[in-house]
């Protein structure tokens, strides 16, 4: 199976986005799904009361819902969200690991991470056959304040992309990689505020 590359800095936010917001993607049962659709906000059986990771890169997605075949994930959601709600994430936001090359000590790392309603975690980017890349996305994890903002003010659309995830993949078994790599949204180097790019670790 070919693997595709390119060569991109190790960590950089990457994202489909416009003047005003940024699309992020999260996959949930029909049940939460249908509702949130509907109601163009998250709602119950949606929890406000447990941690929920949001991810900008589509690719990564679709890795982590396994095209949306996995039990609970069957339902993939493009949010887009407010570009402010986005950066004050992650200004807030505490690495899921400690580094010491932004921490100053594994206990200050400790006490961030108890403190902060927001987690950042780097995983290796994935490809249109879902291996890994050498660089890596970003995923978000939002609790407590976050979350409530999110859902109540962040969050703007909300759009059923299931269908369109489908297609890509048949595309991509049918065609192969490059006719499904031109469907892929296209995702762009985010321009992050310096000081937001050094506190979560961008290189």
């Amino acid at each position: 199976m070919t693997r595709i590359s390119n060569s991109l800095p190790s960590r950089q936010v990457r994202a489909a986005f416009t003047t005003a917001t940024v699309r992020v993607y999260q996959a949930y049962s029909p049940a939460i799904a249908d509702k949130a659709v509907t109601a163009q906000r998250f709602v119950p059986p949606f929890s406000r009361d447990r941690m929920t990771w949001i991810k900008p890169s589509f690719t990564w997605m679709m890795y982590r819902c396994g095209w949306g075949e996995k039990q609970g994930q069957e339902r993939i959601l493009a949010i887009d969200m407010l570009r402010t709600g986005f950066e004050s994430a992650l200004a807030q936001a505490c690495l899921s690991h400690y580094d010491k090359s932004l921490h100053t000590s594994s206990e200050a790392w400790r006490l961030a991470l108890k403190q902060s309603p927001v987690r950042v975690q780097w995983d290796p980017e994935r490809d249109v056959y879902l291996q890994p890349l050498d660089h890596r996305a970003v995923q978000i994890g939002l609790e407590g304040d976050a979350i409530r903002a999110y859902v109540d003010e962040w969050a703007q659309t909300i759009t059923d992309i299931t269908d369109f995830a489908k297609t890509v993949r048949r595309c991509l078994q049918m065609e192969g990689a490059d006719a499904a790599c031109a469907l892929l949204p296209k995702e762009e180097p985010y321009p992050l505020p310096s000081e937001i790019a050094r506190h979560i670790g961008c290189t």
